[in-house]
């Protein structure tokens, strides 16, 4: 992820005299009407109303990109058009909201405590984890409507269940990726810096989901946020239950006897875990034999324009991922640009200090004089690029993000894939019972008057049969749910990935233009300083 450094402010840097850094003093943004500094979110057109009375075109143009202070534009958030966790975690802005005619839900993650894990060990001390505070604010009728807010309190863990729960009742839908556990950031990383990135992080990925046309209306999402104490969703069950379960279970299947059937609901969904062996390894039987090509699968995915996305999707990917590395490359071009410019600045501080205290001829005073000016400008530049990059990873971190969308679009595909798998298992049952049901009933007929341990077993085999077949229809349908689900979501993305790379393209091309203008009037005025005297040479 592209991340820019905090180098501080110029002033701290350059160790001049106060009389030297006096005469580095630059031009800083208006403030606003209300006396108070403008603050890094503010639009375009609250800066454009500033300067509405320049008449000149290019001002014009720098008025709409006029940058904020460089403290602020150092931690301005990536997308400060949406709440996405960068902001003051004490003290959460709700002065944003959007219009009460139009449906919102937005999230703020905030002010994280650390609490300690009761256990019944009898061990003193014990383990701690970290809360964090969730205030959410709506007007949707799930929620209560107009003028709804909740807080509540809730660990990581918490959030990891919501994702599962989230995964398995909307199989198909791309799901915004949640936060990593980060094991290894915990240990290298300072505690509070760490605490903080990941309350960003739960920030930027709740608000997501508040913006997913599906999820933001579910129950899952609406119980973790508004439901005080205990998550009231059922965690997933550990693998070790899972494997007792299963091996409990296991016999039964093996003998064929009926009470191995399950629930059609529940044969219809791909095996999970170690829930059940036998149902596990038939799955991968089968997806081995339809990779091996041993046999060939008697259900197969015929839809071409999918696999022709899907191949796309895999592409765009590809060179996403590139993009994004080269977008890391130009942020990093960016800020050694700005560090070099502000130490040459540095240096003709210096030198100008020098020129200055043992000045003896009047050329010495007209050299410190230019020198000033050129370290004037340099400075200015310095901080005009490290402005600019700000502005640069804040949009070209978009690339990144999709990333991560990308990551949930094939989880999406997975879903598809795993029911499909589901249906071609279940298909792969019926053939074998059915083959199993005719043997025997071939063998009972031989026997005069029929032999009834084979008669009771063929019934048995029937009845199973007949849930194996209600089963495979469910299953069917659950696929064909997943593909409408995939067909509706790609197109969602579509649309919005096409909204986003916009507007990252707009932002950043403005930015790229205007802060080259900004530094080309810099350089300009410093050379119509320096012609008078190179008239004066000739």
């Amino acid at each position: 992820m592209m991340k820019q450094e905090n180098h501080g402010d110029e002033g701290a840097n350059l160790h001049a005299s106060q009389d030297d850094m006096e005469s580095l003093v630059l031009d800083e943004p208006p403030p606003s009407s209300n006396g108070q500094s403008s603050p890094s979110a503010s639009t375009s057109v609250e800066r454009h109303s500033t300067t509405a009375t320049t008449s000149s075109t290019s001002q014009n143009f720098n008025s709409i990109l006029e940058p904020p202070s460089y403290a602020d534009a150092i931690f301005t958030s990536f997308d400060s058009s949406s709440s996405n966790g960068h902001e003051n975690p004490k003290q959460p802005s709700y002065q944003s909201d959007p219009p009460t005619r139009s449906e919102f839900l937005k999230i703020w993650v905030s002010d994280p405590e650390k609490e300690l894990e009761l256990t019944n060990s009898l061990v003193p001390g014990g383990t701690s984890y970290y809360t964090y505070l969730i205030t959410t604010r709506t007007n949707m009728p799930e929620y209560g409507g107009p003028g709804s807010e909740f807080t509540v309190r809730r660990r990581f863990k918490d959030v990891v269940t919501l994702s599962d729960r989230l995964s398995e009742s909307y199989r198909g839908f791309v799901i915004p990726i949640r936060p990593d556990k980060s094991v290894v950031e915990s240990q290298v990383m300072q505690i509070e810096q760490f605490v903080e990135q990941r309350r960003a992080a739960l920030a930027k990925y709740l608000n997501k989901l508040a913006v997913h046309p599906t999820l933001k209306k579910s129950e899952e999402l609406r119980l973790f946020l508004v439901v005080r104490g205990k998550l009231p969703l059922a965690k997933s069950v550990d693998m070790a239950s899972r494997m007792l379960d299963g091996a409990v279970r296991l016999p039964r299947q093996l003998t064929g006897e009926a009470a191995a059937v399950t629930d059609v609901n529940e044969a219809a969904q791909p095996a999970k875990g170690g829930r059940d062996l036998l149902r596990i390894f038939r799955e991968l039987r089968q997806s081995v034999v339809n990779d091996w090509g041993g046999v060939k699968p008697m259900v197969v995915e015929e839809d071409k324009e999918f696999m022709e996305r899907k191949e796309k999707v895999a592409e765009f990917e590809q060179q996403l991922s590139n993009l994004s590395q080269q977008a890391e490359s130009l942020v990093k071009a960016q800020q050694d640009m700005g560090e070099t410019m502000g130490e040459l600045g540095l240096a003709f501080v210096k030198l100008t200090k020098l020129e200055t205290e043992g000045a003896m001829f009047e050329s010495q005073t007209i050299r410190a004089t230019d020198m000033k000016n050129v370290a004037t400008a340099a400075v200015k530049a310095s901080r005009l690029y490290r402005e600019l990059n700000a502005q640069t990873v804040k949009h070209l971190d978009k690339l990144h993000e999709y990333l991560g969308v990308i990551l949930a679009v094939n989880s999406a595909f997975s879903d598809r894939s795993s029911a499909l798998l589901t249906v071609q298992t279940l298909s792969s049952e019926l053939v074998s019972l059915q083959s199993r049901i005719e043997k025997l009933e071939a063998a009972a007929s031989k026997i005069f008057g029929g032999d009834r341990s084979r008669m009771r077993k063929i019934e048995e085999l029937k009845e199973t049969l007949k849930v194996s077949e209600d089963a495979k229809s469910c299953a069917v349908r659950e696929y064909e749910r997943i593909k409408e689900n995939n067909r509706i979501e790609l197109e969602r993305v579509d649309r919005e990935r096409h909204e986003d790379f916009m507007g990252m393209l707009k932002g950043f091309v403005l930015n790229q233009a205007g802060y080259a203008e900004k530094m080309a009037n810099a350089w300009e005025k410093l050379a119509e300083e320096t012609s008078a005297y190179e008239r004066d040479g000739n």
